[in-house]
């Protein structure tokens, strides 16, 4: 068994304001990241992103961007759940301009071990996820902030 996860989701914005609404920090901070996030996406970079919901700032390790194309990030798994010695999975976000107009963005996340404790993390990366995409949609098409006190 191979446990990843992959969400994806349309938004009708072009594909350069979407990645950008993903890899500038104060955009992030706009519908996703609840506690803030601190540092651009850029190759090479440790950023941090915090969340209401689970408090204290996570350290996202920035492996790879292609500029509106894709992001590859590496972030700590929950406690033993990691393939990886590090105990870091890999998310992988791709960036699609569509015919009509609109972004196709996909995340996939892989990198747990084959125990159901990292089964529960890989459905809770893939709730989560999925609301990311939600909240961004809404964030860039209407402008709000889906996640607003949907937490605390």
């Amino acid at each position: 068994m191979d446990l990843k996860l992959k969400v994806s989701g349309r938004i009708a914005k072009p594909v350069g304001e979407v990645f950008e609404a993903v890899v500038d920090p104060g955009k992030l901070s706009g519908y996703f990241t609840t506690g803030g996030a601190k540092g651009r996406l850029e190759t090479g970079a440790t950023v941090t992103w915090d969340f209401a919901d689970f408090p204290g700032a996570f350290p996202v390790q920035v492996a790879e961007v292609e500029t509106n194309k894709r992001i590859v990030l590496h972030w700590g798994a929950a406690e033993g759940t990691a393939s990886d010695p590090s105990g870091k999975t890999t998310v992988t976000m791709r960036f699609e301009q569509l015919d009509d107009g609109r972004t196709l963005v996909t995340i996939t996340e892989e990198g747990w071990r084959e125990t159901q404790k990292a089964l529960d993390a890989c459905i809770g990366n893939t709730e989560g996820w999925t609301g990311m995409l939600c909240a961004l949609k809404v964030y860039l098409e209407h402008g709000i902030n889906l996640r607003d006190g949907f937490y605390k």
